[in-house]
């Protein structure tokens, strides 16, 4: 009824930190005084299926409207991977990494993350709420690991919509027959990789959360609309390309070796994300259980084998050497005497892009509606506007900062960040999709709890040895993987033995249970791994301010929330 009251526009203190431990100087000094045994509360506490599904609802005020199908729920899929991914970072990482096996390395990163889409599926059919991966978290793993991944899927958010908008803004430059930088302002006063401006990015960045905010509906439809388009576009691409195809082209195949390969793979794993949103879509979802798991498998199928024919296209049509890595599909087609099909290209790519801005726009306010339902961030954000039915405030948090790193920062030094984080959420899932099966708190026997524990422990240690052997780059020496990869199997035949399944999926489950789920922890870790040393180190400094604010701030209003220690409003 308050809510009701008081309307959507709301910015007083209380309405962003309503928390008894921020009311004065003094509470907060208590609260920072029991940072210890709040830590600890909340790193054994779990949340539960219900909560997550009914009560935190209710702090959003308003529901979002149920009204997507799984037609809907297909073309997001469409719209929200295929973009910036394939019609850039193919040609990038071609060059420069892979050279013509490229076409290798959409197979590894799609492999592993039709892993993903398996596990993601049996959640968002048992849990469909907007919180996606954060919310089953919450569920198996606790509060700290939902907040690491939390912050995870932030970032991911914030700087994949700006490696998009900075990618449209080189495909807008093509279409009017430019360079893909004469678009940008360049300024000598920053460091390269940051001194070329994008206000272009700006504005299509805006416009797209903008139309996000309006309505999901009309969002689906235009989403549609502009997909049925590019997937024209990608027919033209994969079939015209074949047909200029050149095999000569493919050689030397490897000319930087495996290694090139899944170097490449880590990167171009970009252009499967985005299907997480699809998940964060539930509570708009009419069925969930029937439409969710068409919508996401098959999406995700149909684009893996897409990816695969426009890599292999594009590497036959030019030597990888003359491959542009900023235009290089728009490029290609010139070189082989298209030249009006390189406009007809660079238009399918900004109709690509926008829908990845568009769908994204709407999954990333999802994510962080639900994150602020929790009060892991103001609760202001969590509000559901009364008439729109979207979460416009969840909305301009990530539309905000995502306008400006697309200002200032270049798709390189985006792209590797975004990898690794995307890979590490994608880590966790698979996780606690083991911990769902095999785990339910008061029915689990402590020893079957400790041998799931020793099990997972040596898959995944198993997996970054392997991962960390490979980044050795001791050629011709596959001693190693004769110890890693045995213990691999040690870790999850142990489960498959030893530990009893605990619960059965209602509706829809992740078959070969714990293979799949194992394998795709492997897979993830293995990518993770084949990124440059860089990638970890601007990880581990967005892990360190996540984890300042966590303390800070996050770990006591969470605390807060689950002992419902708040200040009612005025």
């Amino acid at each position: 009824m308050e809510g009701e009251e008081r309307g959507y526009w709301r910015w007083s203190k209380r309405d962003f930190f309503p928390e008894e431990s921020f009311q004065s100087f003094g509470s907060y000094r208590a609260a920072l005084s029991q940072t210890c045994s709040r830590f600890k509360n909340r790193l054994v506490s779990r949340s539960d299926d219900e909560t997550e599904r009914v009560e935190l609802r209710k702090q959003s005020e308003n529901e979002m409207k149920r009204c997507l199908t799984w037609w809907d729920l297909v073309w997001f899929g469409f719209g929200s991977v295929i973009g910036a991914g394939i019609f850039v970072l193919t040609g990038q990482e071609a060059r420069e990494q892979a050279g013509p096996a490229i076409v290798l390395s959409y197979v590894v990163s799609g492999f592993s993350a039709m892993l993903s889409v398996f596990c993601y599926t049996e959640f968002s059919v048992e849990v469909p709420v907007a919180g996606g991966s954060f919310a089953y978290l919450r569920i198996e793993l606790g509060d700290f690991a939902a907040f690491i991944t939390a912050g995870n899927i932030l970032l991911e958010g914030v700087v994949g919509t700006a490696a998009v908008g900075r990618a449209w803004t080189s495909y807008f430059a093509t279409l009017l027959n430019r360079n893909p930088d004469d678009l940008r302002v360049k300024t000598d006063t920053l460091s390269p990789g940051f001194n070329l401006l994008d206000p272009i990015a700006v504005v299509v960045i805006a416009a797209s959360a903008t139309i996000a905010s309006i309505s999901t509906r009309k969002t689906s439809l235009l989403n549609w609309i502009a997909s049925a388009v590019n997937t024209i576009v990608i027919l033209f691409v994969i079939i015209a390309g074949f047909i200029n195809a050149d095999a000569s082209n493919l050689t030397p195949f490897l000319p930087y070796g495996p290694e090139g390969v899944f170097r490449a793979a880590a990167v171009v794993y970009f252009a499967y994300t985005g299907f997480d949103s699809i998940a964060t879509m539930a509570e708009e979802t009419k069925n969930p259980s029937k439409d969710i798991p068409i919508g996401l498998l098959g999406s995700m199928s149909i684009i893996t084998v897409i990816y695969c024919l426009m890599a292999l296209a594009l590497s036959m049509m030019q030597k990888y050497t003359d491959i542009d890595p900023n235009a290089a599909y728009s490029v290609a087609f010139q070189s082989v005497g298209m030249k009006w099909g390189k406009y007809l290209v660079a238009l399918g790519a900004l109709k690509g892009m926008t829908t990845v801005l568009l769908v994204g726009a709407l999954g990333q306010a999802r994510y962080v509606t639900h994150i602020a339902r929790t009060h892991m961030i103001p609760p202001l954000f969590a509000l559901v506007h009364p008439k729109t039915g979207t979460p416009i405030n969840a909305n301009l948090l990530v539309t905000i900062p995502s306008a400006l790193i697309a200002l200032f920062s270049g798709l390189d030094v985006l792209a590797s960040l975004l990898s690794i984080s995307t890979l590490f959420i994608f880590t966790m899932i698979p996780l606690a999709l083991l911990v769902r099966r095999y785990y339910v708190r008061d029915v689990t026997p402590r020893a079957d709890l400790l041998k799931l524990i020793i099990c997972i422990l040596i898959v995944v240690i198993s997996s970054m040895c392997t991962s960390a052997y490979w980044g050795m780059n001791l050629k011709g020496s596959w001693i190693g993987y004769t110890i890693t990869v045995p213990f691999w199997f040690m870790g999850t035949l142990g489960i498959v033995f030893f530990v009893p399944q605990q619960r059965s999926p209602k509706v829809w489950g992740v078959p070969l249970v714990p293979w799949i789920p194992c394998l795709s922890i492997a897979t993830n870790i293995f990518l993770m791994g084949s990124l440059e040393a860089q990638a970890f180190v601007r990880f581990g400094v967005c892990t360190l301010v996540m984890l300042l604010y966590y303390f800070l701030f996050g770990l006591h209003a969470t605390f807060d929330m689950a002992h419902q220690q708040i200040v009612p409003r005025s």
